[in-house]
């Protein structure tokens, strides 16, 4: 059908392709109200289109369009949003509804191999954003969230009209074993990828880092690629780069590790419409320590909560930071925030004010809680220092004021609960005097209990937050490297 047989009104907004002489093609658009049809002339000498079209590539996909950009929704759906950019005006015109078929054949477009035959749309559409709506054909650049342009020198096929992949798969390898790192390192996600059969020539794909949800937080991009062209975002800008020293080695370094770096990471990598990627999990060494407010026990909202472990220089603790430090011994019996705004406790050891003596040590649980109107304690999570935690060594007992002095006059500042925390666990910090902490506590840490050092068990032991002008205790230090 050609521009010269349209007599009537088409029944709603249609696309056309059909080959000229020599292999050119022509892309017409008409409906609407009134019957109008306009071309556009491709040309006889696009590579591009001569290979998406032209030859025997076999059938067309959406699946890339459907599922990237629309999740569980049909290809034929994801038309819907677009409208005709030459005339505002124009009412929107529904289509008949198109069953997506199975496979990967495209709703309302023939097989790729002869002449394409029309494709109906839901709405009018501009002819040029049909390189929009072609992420399906497979001599396209590839589309995955962004759209790339074709660079010149892309070998999109042997010559004989073969699909990207035929009979070739995209494998993405990382370590399967966890990562585990320290607050201001540098480290580095191992990702390679690979083809079998093996391809003797390299092909062009795009690399997407990205940190998966954690808890209800949302995913953050991390960094993409094409080549030598990168992009990092958010946080991570100016401390991720890819790393690759090896051919076909994709591994992300980020520099400068900070506490809510921990999660887990995708690596995925994508050669025209197929998409393989990984997974690469974090850890960051720390310590769990439970914390409240000054004015006692469970007066800490969730929000309220996320603060006071950020003024120690901390982060809440998820599940599994909790967890693991149950298992290493943590018992604590009052119940705190953690990071998915649920109320859990450990108990290493059963006992009638912990739960009962008929329930089994482990983390227990109240559940999802309100973030705003209940409240709780907290349990915070601070990773390995990057400076020193010390005692400072003072003539005489201070008050919380002259506290903070002496820190500064010695150079440093006084220290923060989180940082004697980590300093306890990573350092070896052993000591018996109470000292003053930013926060208004008196806390001391112990490594090797012994006689008139409290408890018979290693700790971080607290005097709670007693009057600021008292002069019985000396203080922490922090000094930042």
């Amino acid at each position: 059908m050609g521009p010269s047989s349209v007599n009537a009104p088409l029944p709603f907004p249609t696309y056309i392709l059909e080959r000229g002489d020599s292999n050119s093609w022509t892309l017409s658009f008409g409906g609407g109200p009134e019957p109008r049809l306009e071309t556009a002339q491709v040309g006889n000498n696009s590579s591009l289109w001569t290979q998406a079209l032209g030859r025997e590539r076999g059938a067309c996909s959406f699946k890339g369009l459907a599922r990237r950009e629309r999740g569980d929704l049909s290809a034929a759906a994801s038309f819907q949003a677009l409208q005709d950019p030459w005339d505002p005006d124009r009412p929107r015109l529904s289509a008949p509804a198109v069953e997506e078929p199975p496979g990967d054949a495209c709703p309302g477009l023939q097989p790729c191999p002869g002449h394409p035959g029309p494709a109906a749309v839901r709405d009018a559409m501009h002819p040029l954003l049909l390189l929009y709506l072609l992420p399906c054909v497979s001599g396209l650049p590839f589309y995955n969230g962004f759209y790339y342009s074709k660079p010149n020198g892309w070998n999109l096929g042997n010559g004989h009209g073969e699909g990207v992949f035929n009979g070739v798969r995209l494998v993405v390898e990382t370590p399967e074993e966890t990562l585990f790192s320290y607050r201001g390192a540098n480290v580095t996600l191992p990702c390679h990828y690979h083809y079998e059969p093996a391809l003797l020539s390299p092909r062009p794909v795009r690399i997407k880092w990205w940190k998966l949800s954690e808890n209800g937080a949302p995913e953050q991009d991390v960094l993409v690629a094409i080549g030598l062209r990168h992009r990092s975002f958010g946080d991570y800008r100016g401390r991720v780069c890819l790393r690759q020293d090896r051919e076909r080695e994709v591994s992300l370094q980020i520099g400068d590790l900070r506490p809510e770096d921990y999660g887990r990471y995708r690596c995925e990598v994508i050669d025209g419409l197929e998409d393989e990627s990984g997974l690469v999990e974090l850890e960051l060494r720390g310590v769990v320590f439970p914390y409240q407010h000054p004015q006692g026990r469970y007066l800490l909202n969730f929000r309220e909560a996320q603060r006071a472990c950020e003024e120690q220089d901390a982060v809440v603790a998820s599940f599994e930071q909790l967890f693991r430090a149950w298992e290493e011994g943590l018992d604590w019996c009052n119940a705190g925030w953690l990071q998915d705004a649920s109320v859990q406790y450990p108990v290493t050891l059963a006992r009638q004010p912990c739960g009962g003596l008929g329930l089994a040590p482990g983390v227990r649980s109240y559940g999802p809680r309100h973030r705003r109107l209940h409240r709780y304690d907290v349990f915070c999570f601070s990773a390995a220092l990057k400076g020193q935690v010390y005692y400072l060594d003072h003539p005489e007992k201070l008050t919380l004021a002259e506290a903070k002095e002496a820190c500064q006059e010695d150079g440093a500042r006084i220290a923060k609960v989180g940082q004697l925390f980590a300093a306890w666990k990573f350092r070896g910090l052993d000591r018996c005097d109470a000292g003053w902490l930013a926060d208004g506590s008196a806390r001391y840490p112990v490594v090797h209990p012994r006689p008139n050092c409290g408890p018979l068990e290693p700790g971080v032991r607290s005097f709670g937050f007693p009057d600021p002008r008292s002069r019985r205790y000396g203080v922490y230090c922090y000094r930042p490297r």
